[in-house]
């Protein structure tokens, strides 16, 4: 991981050079003088060298709001550094969680950065199933779902369904035809009794070397065609034939249905229901901004009452500055842990120009613009919320 070290000496050299005897690409560099000018220079030259770790003394001279926000918009995350009540508050006032001593070794910051969180429970035989929800309003939830899909390809066998019985967008965002809606198709061959592993094999799509693809139904009238009960065997399916398996569902979690019918019609919001109550992770999608967060918060409890005890993982998605004012992660964090009770989220920054590059070339922005702070954001979340117990894996 290529990490700045920005403590006063002799921790920063000491720290760096544990880091490296460790295997990772760390520089220690003196803690950057007062003024916003010297903070704005050096966060531009961490971005010129793209790190992914800013360790930073938790000070007022060095801890400033341009520093935070600057770190934000290129996706770069901040470990503070200090002791006493001061340097306490100040990395709490902006929402960076733990403070760490001057004297932590290499070893113990590599241990608390890969894991600060613990990873979600890999199932028995470590195949698994991630359904990546959010609220309405278009929060990302498409986006982060590719993405993380590519991400899990690289190391291990990965499907991308669309599951979404409302809006499906993967085919579309993707460049690939949805004449035979793959999803569909492989619902339709439960009922059949046809569906294995061959079957979704031949019926997918892939992403050049990325994840196999069962796309979305391509006209809204073909909703019916998503029963709960074809829904969960297509899932169980998909647990033999790939690791991991992320699927992409539609924001409506009402039953309204069954409340205005007595008749066992089906649902149209049940293919969102089944997958998120068969996923062994649920990835919740909030847009970070004003209208997302609230958003998100309101249909945060119809959520978890749907999942149960199934781990969910939070994502504040498009994080930027602009619309939330000075230390935009801060206020994220403190907005969700005061109304829904969340204390964990991971941030996702805005990158316009490679997400427009990405829907132009219909391609994954992992593959358009792989130096993107998105690509980065996701394969960090992965490394510390999807992390592999090696014990459990088959």
């Amino acid at each position: 991981m290529r990490t700045v070290i920005a403590l006063d000496e002799p921790h920063g050299a000491r720290l760096a050079d544990e880091l490296s005897r460790l295997g990772w690409d760390a520089e220690a560099r003196p803690p950057a003088a007062p003024g916003l000018m010297a903070a704005r220079g050096r966060m531009r030259e961490l971005a010129d060298r793209s790190p992914e770790l800013l360790v930073i003394a938790s000070r007022h001279d060095t801890l400033t709001r341009d520093v935070v926000m600057a770190c934000d918009r290129e996706g770069i995350r901040i470990i503070p550094v200090g002791e006493g009540e001061a340097s306490v508050r100040l990395a709490q006032a902006f929402g960076l969680g733990v403070l760490m001593s001057p004297r932590v070794s290499g070893r113990e910051l590599m241990q608390a950065v890969r894991a600060p969180i613990p990873a979600a429970p890999m199932p028995p035989g470590g195949r698994r199933v991630i359904v990546v929800w959010g609220p309405a309003g278009s929060p990302g939830r498409s986006t982060i779902a590719i993405e993380l899909a590519v991400h899990l390809a690289r190391d291990r066998s990965a499907a991308l369904v669309d599951a979404d019985s409302h809006a499906p967008s993967v085919a579309i965002t993707l460049g690939l035809p949805d004449e035979g809606p793959g999803f569909a198709a492989a619902c339709r061959q439960v009922t059949r009794g046809a569906l294995d592993v061959a079957e979704l094999e031949r019926i997918a799509l892939r992403v050049g070397r990325g994840p196999r693809v069962l796309t979305g139904i391509n006209r809204p009238s073909r909703w019916p065609e998503l029963r709960e009960d074809r829904v969960r065997r297509a899932l169980a399916v998909c647990r033999e034939w790939v690791d991991d398996t992320v699927v992409d569902v539609a924001a409506p979690l009402d039953r309204d249905e069954e409340i205005v019918s007595d008749l066992a019609g089906d649902r149209r919001n049940a293919a969102t229901i089944a997958a998120l109550q068969e996923a062994d992770l649920v990835v919740a999608v909030a847009g970070a901004d004003p209208v997302g967060i609230g958003r998100f918060v309101r249909g945060y409890a119809q959520l978890r009452e749907t999942v149960g005890s199934t781990p969910i993982a939070v994502i504040a998605n498009r994080l930027r500055p602009g619309a939330l004012g000075i230390d935009a992660r801060g206020q994220v964090r403190r907005s969700l842990d005061r109304f829904a009770g969340i204390r964990d989220v991971w941030f996702v920054p805005q990158d316009p120009r490679s997400a427009d590059a990405a829907l132009l070339a219909a391609r994954p922005i992992a593959e358009v613009a792989r130096r993107s702070p998105i690509v980065s954001a996701v394969r960090r979340f992965a490394a510390e919320a999807l992390t592999v117990d090696s014990r459990n894996a088959a």
